[in-house]
């Protein structure tokens, strides 16, 4: 048996499920009409944007929060953004202190989005593990209790309820496609999905600027890359140095992982705002870029994918959707206007 079995089983997911109720929405999974036309298959979409923080992330947040007792000092994190917010939404819920750490390359939007959540926010350094740096000294010199960003059992359970409501909406989903960062996710999900129909497949999608997981499973080890600016800034950040679940989890459950160019980013958050009507950042756009670029020749249907994340820089989400040119960071991405 695996070693992460000890700590992580379908049966924590159920209970999760239990447990974030009242906190975390059952959310829609509607049909995407243009990307199942190109697909020749149902493509579905999971819409976490619909989340009271609009991002899954307040799954495992509430799940974590929710065994921690009332005389707890508080909570701390580091984040890249959606997982600051539901950290600061679940332990408000609460009544506990919030603090998220954050390093210098999460946009502004979304620092400002978490203090509006009643959250203090700490900016350290230039990359997550620099932040989580940080988060670990609020643990040993103020005693907050630390909610990890995927590599948890709880925070991963939590996550893991999606993968339950995916197939009891859809039994019949042959193939998940799921934004790929540290793994909470995709490992959640496919330890949820896999243990009620072992056969379904499980795709996990970055993108090709500073995907940590990516190259660690092709490494077969934990690799530290660069961070870069990102249209996916989401799915930004390292496995951290002492990862023990979600590497693992992942290169046991995922079937296959593919990355995307920023350019397939841009025209896929295009094509959910003009074919879709979804306004959604580009860390969940990954599985319809990946689609669009026909990336996904051999996929089986019908086939779901999560959008997350509405907590985006709207004037940055304005130029996409009319075709103007971009900065991010050294690189320029030329602006097209879309056209299916």
């Amino acid at each position: 048996m695996s070693a992460w079995r000890q700590k992580l089983s379908p049966e924590h997911v159920s209970a999760a499920r239990t447990a974030i109720a009242g906190t975390a929405l059952e959310t829609p999974l509607v049909q995407s009409p243009f990307l199942s036309k190109l697909a020749r298959t149902d493509v579905l979409l999971k819409l976490e944007i619909a989340q009271p923080i609009g991002a899954f992330k307040i799954r495992g947040a509430a799940n974590a929060i929710s065994v921690l007792p009332d005389a707890c000092a508080g909570v701390t994190c580091c984040s890249t953004g959606n997982h600051g917010r539901g950290v600061a939404y679940a332990a408000k819920a609460r009544g506990l202190r919030a603090v998220v750490c954050m390093s210098e390359l999460v946009p502004e939007a979304k620092v400002e989005g978490i203090r509006a959540l009643g959250a203090e926010v700490r900016i350290v350094g230039s990359s997550q593990d620099e932040a989580a740096e940080e988060s670990r000294r609020l643990v040993a010199e103020d005693g907050l209790a630390e909610i990890p960003p995927f590599d948890d059992p709880l925070v991963i359970a939590g996550q893991g309820t999606i993968g339950l409501e995916l197939l009891d909406s859809r039994p019949d989903l042959e193939t998940l496609l799921i934004p790929l960062s540290g793994g909470g996710l995709a490992a959640g999900i496919a330890l949820a999905a896999k243990a009620r129909k072992p056969d379904i497949r499980v795709i996990g999608i970055s993108m090709d600027r500073g995907a940590a997981m990516y190259e660690s499973l092709r490494a077969g080890r934990n690799v530290a890359v660069e961070e870069l600016p990102s249209l996916a800034d989401s799915l930004g950040g390292g496995l951290g140095a002492d990862n023990r679940l979600t590497l693992p989890v992942c290169r046991e459950l995922i079937d296959e992982t593919i990355l995307v160019t920023e350019a397939e980013i841009y025209r896929a958050m295009q094509c959910h705002y003009y074919e879709d009507r979804i306004v959604c950042e580009g860390g969940s756009a990954v599985g319809a870029a990946a689609l669009l670029a026909d990336k996904l020749p051999d996929v089986r249907g019908p086939m779901a994918t999560i959008i997350t994340g509405r907590n985006l820089d709207m004037n940055m989400h304005a130029n996409i959707m009319a075709g103007r040119s971009i900065r991010l960071g050294d690189l320029t991405l030329e602006g097209k206007p879309y056209h299916a």
